[in-house]
């Protein structure tokens, strides 16, 4: 088994920041941001796979700010945030999603969202019927894929 990629505290510390930009908290909602000690326990804790383009996207951002994000006065972060959406590339994609779906999992911002708090399965979620016509097309190709031996 590989070795675990784990962050750096100037990494960790750097992320804390970049989600709080991302996710900032809510009193109207009553819910926290996403550099919430909870929420920033679950992010390390599931980074798994991700943890690389994590890392990779967290060394650019600081290399935009000249230093750790976290030290830099919150105005520049803006135009460092910026310039990081703009070229971070699958890097950055990563990064924010890391942050999103650590966040949208957290029992006090599902509860705000009027959600249940239970897994999605394997009781699952009741979608309307659509329109399965949209997929004759599909039907029609016939198998188009490789079998597998």
């Amino acid at each position: 088994m590989p070795e675990q990629l784990t962050l750096t505290p100037r990494q960790r510390q750097d992320l804390r920041t970049i989600a709080a930009m991302i996710i900032p908290p809510s009193e109207e909602y009553r819910v926290p941001g996403a550099d919430d000690d909870i929420i920033q326990a679950d992010i390390l804790a599931t980074l798994g796979r991700d943890a690389k383009p994590v890392a990779a996207a967290l060394d650019h951002l600081a290399r935009l700010a000249g230093m750790p994000l976290a030290d830099i006065a919150p105005d520049a972060r803006e135009v460092v945030a910026q310039e990081f959406r703009r070229d971070g590339g699958a890097a950055a994609a990563t990064l924010v999603r890391v942050v999103l779906q650590c966040y949208y999992r957290d029992d006090r911002v599902l509860r705000s969202l009027g959600l249940e708090l239970r897994a999605p399965f394997p009781k699952g979620h009741v979608l309307p019927d659509g329109d399965w016509s949209l997929l004759d097309p599909v039907k029609a190709r016939g198998g188009s894929l490789r079998r597998a031996p």
